[in-house]
């Protein structure tokens, strides 16, 4: 498993980083203080929350004006999703039909 891996299940594994993720996917480019009001602590909890999101890539930032917008990265979710989820289906995929053919076969 490599690191970012590593980064991206650390920062999943946190409820508070799933609602903020969720707030992102919701509606995007969020300011930190959108993202603060809607959880019960401090604006500084909620940065350090943002800064494991940025660290595994979850989160990207863009500057506009004095404001600093969060955005969501769906990418490192889908290369979990295709590292660990995908390859494990395949082969309950294959299962079902070579199931299927043999039962096709016995009638």
């Amino acid at each position: 498993m490599t690191d970012d891996d590593d980064r991206v299940f650390k920062a999943l594994a946190d409820p508070t980083r799933r609602f903020l993720l969720d707030r992102l996917f919701a509606r995007d480019g969020r300011t930190l203080t959108e993202l603060e009001s809607e959880l019960e602590m401090t604006r500084f909890g909620v940065m350090k929350h943002l800064r494991v999101l940025e660290d595994a890539g979850l989160v990207v930032t863009r500057r506009s004006g004095r404001e600093k917008l969060h955005f969501l990265n769906p990418v490192p979710i889908r290369l979990i999703h295709n590292r660990w989820i995908d390859k494990y289906n395949e082969r309950q995929v294959s299962a079902l039909a070579d199931l299927k053919a043999q039962l096709e076969e016995q009638t």
